[in-house]
C-alpha cells in the first residue's frame, strides 16, 4: 500500500511528459507548415506571421509591425507565437489532456482550430464522437470532461488504434466538406483549395494511431 502512491505519481509524470512532447510537436508542425510573413491578397485573413494573423495579435496586445513578429516570448516581448498558440488553440479549448489521451487525435483537432477556430473544431470532434461511438454529449464546442470521458470509455468499447483511426478519417471527412463549402460560397478562395487538400486533410500519419502506446 505504501507503494502506491510512488505509482501513480510515476504515471502522472510520464503522462504529463507525454502531453509535453505532444503539444511541443504540434507546435512544431504549425510552425513548418504556416511559415514565415505571409500577406497574399487574395487570403482574407490578412498579414499573417507564424499562422497569426494581424488581428489576432492584435487583440493579445501586440503593437509592432507583422514582419517582426516574435515566435518565442521574452521579457522584452510577452505576446509570442508560442503564446497565442497555447492559450487560444491548446489550453483555452481544452486540449491538453487530449495530448495525453490520444495524441493522434490531438494533432487532428488542434490543427483544425488553428484553422478554422477552437468552436468549430470541438464540435467536429464532438460530432464525430457521437457518430462513432453512438454517444450522446452536448455538440456544444466546449470540450471538457464530459467529451474526454466519452471518447475515453468508447477507447475501451471499440479499442484505442480503431478509434483513432476512425476518428482521423471522420475529422478530415468534415473538414474536406467545409473546405469545398467556403469554395462554393467564395469562388475567389479556389486557389487555395488544393493546398488546404493537400496540406490539411489526411495530413496526420495513420501510423501515429500505434504510436506513444502504453
Amino acid at each position: 500500500p505504501m507503494e502506491q502512491p510512488a505509482v501513480s505519481n510515476g504515471r502522472k509524470r510520464l503522462v504529463g511528459s507525454i502531453i509535453t512532447a505532444v503539444v511541443a510537436a504540434g507546435l512544431g508542425y504549425t510552425y513548418v507548415h504556416e511559415g514565415g510573413y505571409v500577406n497574399h491578397k487574395a487570403d482574407r485573413g490578412g498579414a499573417t506571421r507564424f499562422g497569426i494573423t494581424e488581428a489576432t495579435a492584435r487583440r493579445y496586445g501586440y503593437r509592432g509591425d507583422m514582419r517582426y513578429f516574435p515566435k518565442r516570448c521574452d521579457a522584452q516581448h510577452p505576446v509570442c507565437a508560442d503564446r497565442i498558440y497555447t492559450e487560444r488553440y491548446i489550453d483555452g479549448p481544452g486540449y491538453r489532456p487530449l495530448a495525453g489521451i490520444e495524441p493522434a487525435v490531438f494533432f487532428e483537432v488542434y490543427d483544425s482550430a488553428v484553422l478554422h477556430g477552437p468552436p468549430r473544431s470541438s464540435r467536429w470532434f464532438q460530432e464525430a464522437i457521437n457518430e462513432l461511438c453512438r454517444s450522446s454529449i452536448a455538440v456544444d464546442g466546449k470540450v471538457g470532461p464530459q467529451t474526454l470521458g466519452a471518447y475515453a470509455d468508447c477507447q475501451q468499447t471499440i479499442g484505442k488504434v480503431t478509434l483513432c483511426l476512425r476518428m482521423l478519417d471522420r475529422l478530415d471527412g468534415k473538414q474536406e466538406a467545409f473546405f469545398r463549402a467556403i469554395v462554393a460560397r467564395r469562388p475567389s478562395q479556389k486557389v487555395f483549395l488544393r493546398g488546404w487538400l493537400n496540406q490539411r486533410v489526411g495530413n496526420v500519419d495513420r501510423a501515429k494511431c500505434r504510436d506513444w502506446r502504453d
